[in-house]
């Protein structure tokens, strides 16, 4: 029935010489939600190392040779995402 009520709608705009077309939307209609097993989550996907580099490339960001060696470095001590941000913003830091 929605259907056909929103057909009508459009019709009749359009052989009344309506320049735009309206919606009609019943404000009784239910909105769609996802299921309780399915939340919104904030992080949907990891990037890998080579995969963020590629893309990168394409704004025309690489990374220096200092920067590979602090990744490996990392690396190799099995820092954390945390200490990884605290070791970068030390070595930029100012003062």
């Amino acid at each position: 029935m929605t259907h056909s009520i929103l057909s009508a709608v459009i019709s009749w705009n359009f052989f009344n010489g309506a320049s735009a077309f309206k919606v009609c939307y019943n404000s009784l209609m239910k909105k769609p939600s996802l299921p309780p097993d399915r939340e919104r989550t904030t992080s949907g996907m990891t990037l890998g190392r080579e995969r963020f580099a590629k893309i990168s490339a394409v704004e025309g960001i690489v990374l220096t040779a200092v920067m590979k060696k602090r990744a490996a470095d990392f690396d190799r001590r099995g820092l954390s995402g945390e200490e990884r941000r605290r070791t970068i913003i030390r070595a930029y830091r100012k003062g």
